[in-house]
């Protein structure tokens, strides 16, 4: 597994280094991390390069090490939620400079010429480059992305905790901006996890009355904590009933079946049933369940690399920050494990411990 090249480095343009970049690696489906090493060869014009200072541990980075969705190769280095500073930059980056201190998501690059990205939408690129999808991720010294997909991380946000932004962040703050959330609106969120432990922040910040649905009589009070006006047990049907014709938007973060038909109900007049989990059975829906009150089912990735500004900015004025439980990346191993077992409160950031 470990194989030494060489990598051409820019330091700053015109000053150029040769390089190995130190990571950890899966040989094979759930195969534990082990260091490998790489050469990703010459920086594109249009690309930089992150010295990675911390990196979160997504559930999708598991998903891709298990090869759930079919799409991982080997030898597969994870890690989508990296902050760190710019150590390389190509003749064309605009924007980021050598030194600043960026965030790298789940995208590491987009076509930037077809209608959604020239409409801004380049989280909708059908040809779109994933960080962790057939690249090398941010479990390793350095990660590589196209400068739009770099986000300058805010000055008052602690870059040692804010990695989860750059994907579970985003994929919750998106469709409040998206569909327009009002500060009045009555909204609910479906599972206080790694997700919706971000998203009753937000809300609650927004302005919004916030309804926590959860099966875990556990986190009642963490919810409350976070800015939740209420907690509701999501998997009873008759409790979710008492809220009939209540909540503007539920928005679902987690990927385990519910009572699809009472949360239809419980929406109000216009209200909209919006998927961010990725809920692994199909939802049942009777057509009338949602042309009586013109009521929405819809779903979304992400978000714009102009969204992720805003959400940084949003952190910042509130200070809005991810609950995170820390480990060295040389124990990535252990954390991938807890990770399994259903166990972070709530997300899991790796600090870069490479010697």
């Amino acid at each position: 597994m470990r194989v030494a090249h060489t990598l051409r480095q820019l330091a700053s343009p015109g000053d150029p280094r040769t390089m190995a970049i130190r990571a950890y690696a899966a040989a094979s489906a759930a195969a534990p991390l082990e260091p490998y090493s790489y050469d990703p060869g010459p920086l594109p014009a249009e690309w930089l390069e992150v010295a990675v200072e911390h990196c979160g541990l997504c559930h999708s980075d598991l998903s891709m090490l298990d090869n759930e969705w079919g799409r991982t190769k080997y030898p597969f280095v994870p890690g989508h939620e990296a902050v760190g500073r710019v150590v390389a930059v190509g003749d064309g980056v605009k924007r980021a400079r050598v030194g600043d201190r960026v965030g790298v998501g789940w995208f590491a690059a987009s076509c930037m010429a077809c209608a959604p990205c020239v409409a801004g939408d380049n989280h909708l690129c059908a040809n779109s480059q994933e960080t962790i999808v057939g690249r090398h991720g941010g479990f390793a010294e350095r990660v590589r992305c196209h400068w739009a997909w770099a986000t300058p991380l805010p000055p008052a946000l602690n870059a040692e905790t804010a990695g989860p932004l750059f994907c579970g962040g985003i994929t919750v703050f998106s469709p409040i901006v998206e569909f327009g959330i009002r500060p009045t609106d009555r909204v609910a969120v479906v599972g206080i996890g790694g997700l919706g432990h971000l998203a009753v922040q937000f809300l609650s910040h927004w302005g919004c009355e916030v309804t926590a649905l959860t099966s875990s009589t556990a986190k009642r009070d963490e919810a409350l904590a976070l800015g939740a006006h209420d907690v509701v047990a999501s998997s009873d049907p008759a409790a979710l009933a008492r809220h009939a014709g209540r909540w503007d938007f539920v928005l679902v973060t987690a990927n385990v079946t519910l009572p699809w038909q009472k949360l239809i109900a419980a929406l109000a007049p216009r209200g909209r049933l919006h998927f961010v989990g990725a809920v692994l059975e199909p939802v049942p829906v009777a057509a009338f369940s949602l042309i009586g009150g013109r009521k929405s089912i819809s779903g979304s990735p992400l978000g714009r690399p102009a969204t992720v500004v805003e959400m940084l900015e949003f952190c910042a004025r509130h200070d809005i920050a991810p609950q995170v439980e820390r480990f060295p990346m040389s124990r990535a191993n252990d954390a991938l494990e807890r990770l399994r077992n259903g166990k972070p409160r709530y997300r899991i950031v790796l600090d870069n411990d490479f010697r």
